[in-house]
This record gives structure tokens, C-alpha cells and sequence, in this order.
């Protein structure tokens, strides 16, 4: 469990930093998405880690806490850029 989540954990930050690439606004709201999705599955394996009692409640409270607020921050961003793409849109 330990090495699946430093995959997911690790893989939100390599598909954000991958979005200094993207070719487009759309890339760029697919690899933020991306990053999301590895943000939930980092949420369930620090659950599973705190559930076997491989951390504790006040580490996973904290990585939790902070899972989220990444998660809340890649949610913000993607829809923001998604609404800008619907106005480009409608104004083309």
C-alpha cells in the first residue's frame, strides 16, 4: 500500500508540472484532471493505511487535510479554465 500511494501522491505533482507543456487549454484541463484522479486515489490508500493502522490518525488527518485542500485547489483551477473555454466558444 505504501508504494501505491507514493505512486498516485507523486503522479499529482508529475501531471501538473506536465501542464507547462500542454499544447492547449484543453490539454491543459486533461492533465489538471489527471492529477485530480490520482488525487482520489491517494485519498483511498491513505484511508486503507490509517484503517491497518500502518499511520496514525493524526497522520492521516493531516495528509488527508492536505489531499483535499490540493484537490480543492485542482478543482478551482479546472473549472476555471473550463469557463473560459465555453466563453471562447460562444464569442467564436
Amino acid at each position: 500500500m505504501s508504494k501505491q500511494i507514493f505512486r498516485s501522491g507523486t503522479s499529482i505533482g508529475a501531471n501538473t508540472a506536465e501542464t507547462s507543456r500542454a499544447e492547449s487549454e484543453s490539454d491543459f484541463v486533461h492533465k489538471l484532471s489527471i492529477a485530480r484522479k490520482e488525487g482520489e486515489e491517494t485519498l483511498y490508500w491513505l484511508e486503507l493505511l490509517q484503517k491497518t493502522d500502518y499511520i496514525s490518525v493524526e497522520q492521516y488527518q493531516s495528509m488527508n487535510d492536505d489531499c483535499i485542500e490540493l484537490q480543492k485547489i485542482l478543482t478551482s483551477i479546472i473549472k476555471s479554465v473550463k469557463s473560459s473555454l465555453e466563453v471562447e466558444t460562444r464569442n467564436s
